[in-house]
């Protein structure tokens, strides 16, 4: 018998190798394995799907619709208690939302299928009749006042008209059109046609807004014209001067009115003072810090019993955060500023000047009156008596604002990668064309001897 004999089912190299060490396996991961190497694909994958053509689209539609709904259930829960103490059904202020949001949504979708030439088109009747509406406001007996502003003209029944809402969209339609007229022929290097007469016809609006005594809208406007003078490339001493002058103008307007002058004193204001001048604003504070991360639920809102003034107006956000939370108000800023993201978005990977103006005009308009109102609210602000747009309570307010987005929509529609991208996702005849085609396969297939197809 040999020495060394072998055992069944052993190899002789496994033999030899008896008595060896074996050498330590690697702990290394093979790459692209790793936690590190996940996070990077996600990364990638984030930047592929926001870098995509629709994303603008996507945005604009999807966080201006959530706004809009949440808006209408914060309007039903924040109007509830005014309208019983007024001797009206629960959902009585709901209800004129309702249908005015109905009616934006007819005018977002018919302005986002607009063509951009019929967008331009429209500038000039928008503005007139804006004007004509607003002289209207100021005439006795046909104007009526609200809250000591004389802005709006009565519709009859509980229904009413704040032209001076339609002002924004009227400038913002005009002065593109205006900027993009001149910029195509290369006058806006020349202080005067870059001036003459967008500045004029802003003021015109402006001092007719400032008559009702509505200083909030007026910085709205003015915020927008900042905003157009700006995209089109104002130099910094004539942007500069501009403000400067709309800086006096303001402060003068706030020292010669003890009004506004109460509510500069109530910025930051922990206590309702003396004669309650700071009430609203304390109170808004007293929602927001009552209202923990998750909120007090919806519809247990303390605050709207009588206590917060303009609770689903102006100060609707205050009433959010009592019953959402914080996890409910930094979704509706998470919304606005998704909103506004895209809206610069578009402005930017545009080449239409027309486009570029008007896109970067509505984006400076719904951000700057959220961040007025969400800034007042927040006491960070003098409260201007802005609502919050697509969420607040008021008609007047929200169709031009929906038919702003809609604009919106169809300028980033335009876009030539979204155009395409849109294009190959439509078949060109629908669904007959799919019909027709599967019926031509089953008929070119040639039928196997065994009977399968």
């Amino acid at each position: 018998m040999p020495a060394k004999q072998m055992l069944p089912g052993r190899r002789p190299s496994a033999v030899k190798a008896q008595g060896r060490k074996r050498p330590a396996v690697s702990a290394r991961r093979p790459a692209g394995r790793g936690p590190l190497a996940r996070l990077r694909r996600t990364q990638r994958q984030l930047r592929r799907a926001w870098d995509r053509p629709l994303t603008a689209y996507y945005l604009i539609f999807g966080s201006s619709l959530l706004i809009t709904v949440l808006g209408l259930v914060m309007v039903y829960s924040a109007s509830m208690i005014k309208a019983l103490q007024l001797g009206l059904g629960d959902a009585y202020f709901f209800k004129k939302q309702f249908i005015a949001a109905l009616i934006g949504t007819v005018l977002m979708l018919a302005a986002s299928r607009m063509p951009v030439k019929l967008h331009r088109a429209l500038s000039y009747p928008v503005l007139a009749g804006t004007l004509f509406l607003m002289v209207l406001v100021q005439v006795p007996g046909i104007g009526v006042s609200i809250n000591g502003n004389q802005n709006w003209i009565s519709l009859g029944g509980p229904f009413m008209l704040q032209p001076s809402e339609f002002g924004k969209l009227a400038l913002i339609l005009w002065g593109a059109d205006l900027l993009a007229r001149k910029g195509d022929k290369g006058l806006l290097s020349q202080w005067k046609h870059l001036l003459v007469p967008l500045v004029p016809v802003a003021f015109l609006l402006l001092g007719l807004i400032m008559l009702g005594g509505d200083m909030g809208t007026a910085m709205i406007l003015g915020a927008v014209l900042f905003g157009l003078l700006w995209l089109a490339g104002a130099p910094t001493r004539l942007f500069v001067g501009v403000l400067a002058f709309a800086g006096v103008i303001v402060a003068l307007l706030i020292k010669t009115s003890p009004h506004r002058m109460d509510r500069l004193e109530c910025l930051g204001a922990t206590d309702p003072g003396k004669n309650d001048l700071c009430w609203q604003a304390v109170h808004g504070i007293y929602a927001l810090a009552s209202g923990g991360w998750f909120g007090s639920g919806l519809g247990a809102s303390v605050e709207k019993w009588g206590q917060l003034p303009e609770a689903h107006t102006d100060f609707i956000f205050a009433i959010t955060g009592e019953e959402l939370g914080l996890a409910g108000t930094l979704s509706v800023l998470a919304l606005f500023a998704a909103l506004g993201y895209a809206g610069i978005r578009v402005a930017g990977r545009t080449e239409d000047s027309f486009v570029r103006f008007a896109a970067g005009g509505v984006t400076t308009w719904i951000t700057a009156q959220a961040v007025i109102n969400i800034g007042a609210v927040l006491g960070l602000l003098p409260i201007a008596g802005v609502p919050l747009p697509l969420f607040s309570y008021g008609g007047s307010a929200l169709l031009p604002t929906m038919f702003a987005v809609g604009l919106l929509i169809a300028f980033a529609r335009e876009e030539p990668a979204a155009r395409a991208a849109l294009a190959m996702r439509q078949p060109k005849n629908g669904w007959r064309r799919t019909g027709m085609r599967w019926k031509s396969m089953r008929r070119r297939v040639k039928k196997r001897p065994s009977g399968e197809r």
